[in-house]
């Protein structure tokens, strides 16, 4: 077990919605099948939906939850919860909620002492706001964990990419890896843009998810199967 594997990693992307939770998971079952304990952890989400008994869920959470081996409602994975699918801070001001730093620090410092390897999934890209003074970038660089960039592979992927290693270097944070995301389709030129990114990232190419099969694709409000993260898992490797 390597320092960085036993204490965990910080998971950001280029984007929302470029493969967070997809990457997140699949390092999450690299990791528990090396035998590191590990447990997943979101500081915060925005979006919900009721299942079928009347919960009501969020599709990040329950994936991760999946991930980490957990049942429902086993273990919190998260301190802060919103309905509404926008920009975090915007509905917690909206619903009168205070996302507050050190309480997710508070509870991401609880799982550490339970579990050997903490992966935290931040929400959208690296410096979405949590409210007037802080953001996700703070919170990235008081957990200290290296960090793991995903880009989701698409027009535009390579000034979001080298912007987002600008604001994590400027933290003083350690870039683990990156992975690159195919997303729904295939972007035009994809091993070139691939290549581009390898040039100027100095950090290991940790691999490349391939856009899921058919039967493996989420559907709505539903979080992704164990055999998708499996999937994705199969086309990474850990940071060493």
């Amino acid at each position: 077990m390597t320092l960085s594997t036993s204490s965990g990693f910080f998971v950001t992307g280029t984007d929302t919605e470029v493969g967070k939770t997809l990457v997140s998971g699949a390092l999450i079952l690299k990791l528990r099948k090396a035998g590191i304990r590990t447990i997943a952890f979101k500081p915060v989400v925005a979006g919900t939906y009721i299942d079928a008994s009347g919960q009501t869920l969020n599709e990040d959470l329950e994936t991760l939850r999946i991930a980490s081996g957990l049942k429902s409602g086993e273990q919190s994975l998260c301190p802060f919860v919103l309905d509404v699918a926008a920009a975090p801070h915007l509905v917690a001001q909206k619903n009168k909620v205070h996302l507050d730093a050190t309480l997710i620090l508070d509870e991401f410092n609880a799982l550490t002492s339970v579990f050997d390897s903490v992966v935290v999934e931040g929400a959208g890209g690296f410096l979405v706001p949590l409210n007037e003074q802080e953001d996700l970038g703070d919170v990235a660089q008081a957990m200290d964990l290296p960090v793991i960039l995903v880009v989701g592979m698409r027009l535009g992927c390579i000034n979001h990419a080298l912007l987002t290693c600008e604001a994590i270097a400027s933290r003083q944070l350690k870039i683990a890896g990156w992975v690159a995301n195919t997303l729904a389709e295939e972007m035009p030129l994809l091993s070139e843009n691939i290549q581009t990114l390898k040039d100027r990232i100095f950090a290991p190419f940790l691999g490349l998810v391939p856009t899921l099969p058919q039967q493996l694709q989420k559907s709505e409000n539903a979080p992704y199967s164990i055999e998708a993260l499996g999937f994705a898992a199969e086309h990474i490797k850990l940071p060493t």
